[in-house]
This record gives C-alpha cells, sequence and structure tokens, in this order.
C-alpha cells in the first residue's frame, strides 16, 4: 500500500472509520491527510489524494474520475445533528432574506437549496463566508453550519446564549421524502484504481475491518470525540447512535433520490449511475 495518499475528513463522524487506522489497531501503508470535506473534495479532484470520503454531491459532479468503495457512507436516516441551519425565522419565513452558507461542506449547502425549492418552497439570497454563527446571524437571517462546528454551535444555542430556531436538514429530509440521506461517499481515482488493482482491494478491505472495529469500540471513540470537540457526553454518544456509515441498497437509491431533486434544482447536470468498485454500473 506504499504511496496511496488517503483522505480523513476532520470531524468526529469519521471516527468510525478511522479510530481502528488512528490506533494501529490495523496495518494500512498510507498517508492520511486530514481536512474539511469541502477541502478534501478538492485535493482529490486535483489528483493530490487516491481516495477519500467525497462529499456525495462531488461525486455526482465528477462521475467519471471516482469510484465509490462498497459499504461506506457518511450517512443518517432522518436527524444527522451536524447538518444544521441557524435562523432568526422559521424556515418558511426566510422569503427574501438572506441565509449564509459555509464553505465546508459542498453536499450540506446543496441539501439546504433542495429543501428550499421543493419542501419549503422559498427563494432566499446566499452567501458563502466563514463559519461563525455569530458572524453569519450578524449578516444574515440563517446560517448553515456542518460537523462540530454545527453539534458545538447548537449546543450554544440550547445553552441559552443566543435564540434561534435550529432545523436539522436530516430530519427536513425525512420529512420531505421518507428516505435517508447520504452526506458522503469514500471514493478512489479511476485512473489510479485502474493502475492498482489489488492496492485498492486492501484498501477497501482494510476500511470495512476499520469501520467493524471502530463500531465494536464506541466508549473509546466517544473519549476521543469529547477531547477533540469539548461536546457534553450525552451529545457525543446520541450522535455516535444517530450517525450511519452503511452503504446498502437503501442508501443507495436514496442517494439516487438525493440527485434527483439537486438535478430538478440545477445543481448537477445530469441523473447519475453509482459506479461502485468491483461492481457494474446501477
Amino acid at each position: 500500500m506504499s504511496g496511496i495518499r488517503l483522505g480523513q475528513v476532520d470531524y468526529i463522524n469519521c471516527l468510525p472509520v478511522y479510530h481502528a487506522l488512528e490506533e494501529g489497531l490495523l496495518p494500512l501503508e498510507a498517508e492520511l491527510i486530514k481536512g474539511r470535506p469541502a477541502n478534501l473534495n478538492h485535493l482529490f479532484l486535483s489528483g493530490h489524494l487516491d481516495a477519500t470520503p467525497l462529499s456525495s454531491i462531488e461525486y455526482a459532479r465528477n462521475v467519471d474520475k471516482c469510484i465509490i468503495l462498497p459499504g461506506l457512507s457518511i450517512s443518517a436516516d432522518g436527524r444527522a445533528e451536524s447538518i444544521l441551519l441557524f435562523s432568526k425565522v422559521p424556515v418558511t419565513e426566510l422569503e427574501g432574506k438572506k441565509v449564509c452558507l459555509t464553505g465546508s461542506s459542498a453536499t450540506g449547502a446543496a441539501l439546504l437549496k433542495v429543501l428550499f425549492d421543493h419542501y419549503y418552497h422559498v427563494d432566499v439570497e446566499f452567501e458563502t463566508t466563514v463559519a461563525d454563527l455569530k458572524s453569519m446571524m450578524n449578516r444574515a437571517d440563517g446560517a448553515l453550519l456542518i460537523g462540530d462546528k454545527a453539534m458545538q454551535a447548537h449546543q450554544f444555542v440550547k445553552e441559552g446564549n443566543m435564540p434561534c430556531h435550529v432545523t436539522d436538514l436530516g430530519e427536513a429530509w425525512k420529512q420531505f421524502t421518507g428516505v435517508k440521506m447520504v452526506y458522503a461517499v469514500w471514493v478512489v481515482r479511476k485512473a489510479y484504481a485502474n493502475a492498482n488493482v489489488e492496492k485498492v482491494d486492501i484498501l477497501s478491505d482494510t476500511l470495512l475491518k476499520a469501520k467493524e472495529i471502530g463500531c465494536g469500540q464506541v466508549p473509546a471513540m466517544v473519549a476521543k470525540a469529547r477531547q477533540r470537540t469539548g461536546l457534553p457526553l450525552p451529545v457525543i454518544k446520541d450522535f455516535f447512535n444517530t450517525i450511519c456509515h452503511e452503504f446498502t441498497g437503501e442508501y443507495r437509491k436514496a442517494l439516487l433520490t438525493f440527485y434527483d431533486y439537486a438535478y430538478k434544482s440545477g445543481l448537477i447536470d445530469e441523473r447519475v449511475k453509482l459506479r461502485v468498485w468491483g461492481e457494474a454500473c446501477e
């Protein structure tokens, strides 16, 4: 596996897959490169990573450049706890107002636009800014945050520090469509995979084993997440019971549902087929 460059989202939502690798519980000759989702997207698409968790909307936009690794995703069945819209008024009252987006996430922003178009039926002005709740809400009537920052901001709001309506986009998506939501998939560059079949097989098997180990060591992951985020233990425990990392047929159908709505909203140019390592195209 010498030389493979593997991205790692620097949020606790990836710990179930990377905990075993971080602790040296599985051998993997790879360079782990941490970053925000948008940064990893850029590194991967510019050829500086060989494999990575990729924002699901970016897979749809770059399907010819990459192949999905089987059995892995960042998903949720309903509330996601870490893809949150904070707003001064209820979502349905945001018509004509400004909403700040974080540049950290591609899928979260796309999901918000889909929900505004097809579920809430409101037209808003978007502005991408630094991911800081206070400054975003000073500039606008709504703010989208993702990952650890979203969870920390939600805790800040729950403690009474800022009056806000908080909308979990995963929960809204579930109410709208009745299906799960897939936020990211693990992918490998198509060119790399074609030239390194055995290495990709080993990588795929190792990541699946790492996920299995991680899911069996929840207390250790909770302690690590607590140290990294400062969030209360009950919040972290609930999060690890909420976030999912499967990619079964049900998740695949849900992802294709999201792509259908993204296409209707003009966020992708065409409907997408899933190309999964070791399988024929769907």
